[in-house]
Formats: C-alpha cells, structure tokens, sequence
C-alpha cells in the first residue's frame, strides 16, 4: 500500500467491472457507508477511503494550508485514484465531498463517468441573490461554540445535524465519529467548508450529474439542489427524497439505499 492510501485509510472491497468511489461529508469517515457497501460488492469494485483530518487519520498529516480550501482535497481523490489505477468511476460523494468530487472531475473529467451527490452545497452562506441557508452572524457563533467547548457542541450539533434525538443510533453514530476529530482540525475543516463558494465553478462540470437531497436538512436547503441542477455545466438530475437530516445514508437507509442503487445503475435519458 502507497503513502496516500495509508494516510487516507483506503480500502478496496467487492469485485466488478465497474468501480464506484464513495466519499464522506465533514464529521464522518467511510463507517457512514456501511448500509451501502453490502448492496454494491456483488457487483462493483468499491472504493472507501477517509478525508484528511478525519478522526480516524493521523493527525499530523494534517496540513492546515493545503486543506484551507477544497482543491486540495480534490488533489487527494485524484492521487488515490491514480494510486488504484482506477481509469474511470461512478463517484458518490457526501456534503463537502460532493463538491471536492466535481471539483476534482473538472480537472480530470474522464476519471468520472458520473457523480452522485448526497447532501450537497457550492455555497452556505446566504448572499443577495442566493439562499444558502446560514448567515455570517450564525456561523461565527457556530465556530465560536466549537473553540469555547468542542464536546458541548458536538453533542448539541450531532442531533441536528441527523434529524431525531440524542438515543437514535444514527444521532451516537454521527456524534462519535464528530468527536473523534481533534478539535483544531475540526475548526478549520468547518470553516473552510462553511466559507467555501463553489458556485463559480459549476458551469465547468461537464460529467453527468445524479443530484439527491432530503427534503429536510438542517445544512443544506431543498432549494440548493435546484440550484445545482439549473447552474451544473452537463445533464443533472435531482431527487428531493422525503428523509429528514443531512446523513440520510445514516439515519435512514431503508429509504436512501434504494435511491442510491437506482442512480447507481441507471444513468441520465438522453
């Protein structure tokens, strides 16, 4: 195994001609897929890894330069692909990975035959003519909350984040992997994703689009996902699933493993 692997935790399960890349969203590593990976192992290649800074990576790997915005994360999925000799993928990317996925294709638009996007955003914060869903004001007081006390706000965030209450698996789950992350490393990864606008990129993601969200998520407005299909420079598509949170992979998987499945397997009508 390379260096890039080992640091990024990669493995490769399931057989199959086609290969599908599965990247999670801030505060979670590869566990948030674990509903997935039994339905797609018969019949893909399926590749996990986790993102710099990820609880579950060494935290000296961390560059907090390099990681200042989402290209250099984009500039990861591209060397564990070429680690892997993967010439070509469906990638399924969650929240922030979504965006470092397109990012990624928009350099390298052949490695991507078609991406998947759960959860996803080009731009938080609220603007004149964009409905991103967080005021500046809101997220330094987020921001604020992690430096004074990063156990509190966990616990507090956790559940909003997910949708239900601080007993349900999911709410554990998602709480467990946030605090796995060093506090500092947390911070800054929050703060570039929140700050992050890739909105002016868009029009330059030519590869295929499968755009899927819940009707409620704390994170991301419904309107968001109408926002990427009108702006994505290729065919999109988009399903409003009737789940509620930001990690429906998670917390509700017998109603988001069969979307994923369906988009997965069938690609955009001409």
């Amino acid at each position: 195994m390379g260096v890039t692997e080992e640091a990024h935790n990669v493995r490769v399960v399931g057989s199959g001609e086609q290969t599908i890349v599965l990247a999670h969203g801030f505060g979670t590593d590869q566990s948030v897929w674990k509903h997935l990976v039994p339905h797609l192992v018969d019949d893909y290649r399926v590749v996990l890894y986790d993102n710099m800074g990820a609880g579950t990576t060494n935290p000296d790997y961390f560059d907090f330069d390099r990681y200042s915005s989402l290209e250099g994360y984009a500039c990861d999925v591209l060397a564990i692909l070429d680690d892997l000799h993967v010439h070509s993928c469906i990638y399924v990317g969650h929240s922030v990975s979504a965006m470092i996925g397109l990012i990624a294709s928009i350099s390298r638009p052949n490695l991507f035959s078609k991406v998947l996007t759960i959860s996803a955003s080009p731009r938080y914060m609220n603007e004149p003519d964009y409905y991103g869903g967080f005021e500046q004001s809101e997220l330094l007081e987020l921001f604020e909350a992690m430096k004074s006390n990063y156990k509190a706000w966990c616990d507090g965030f956790a559940p909003l984040a997910v949708g239900g209450d601080m007993e349900s698996v999911a709410v554990q789950e998602f709480s467990r992997t946030l605090f796995n992350m060093r506090p500092d490393i947390a911070l800054s990864v929050a703060q570039t994703i929140f700050y992050s606008d890739v909105r002016p990129l868009l029009r330059h993601v030519s590869v295929p689009c499968h755009i899927i969200q819940s009707i409620k998520d704390l994170a991301v407005p419904v309107v968001v996902s109408e926002y990427l299909h009108q702006n994505l420079g290729g065919d999109s598509i988009v399903e409003v699933m009737s789940t509620d949170g930001h990690l429906p992979q998670l917390s509700s998987p017998d109603v988001v493993v069969p979307v994923l499945l369906k988009h997965i397997r069938y690609n955009i009508a001409a």
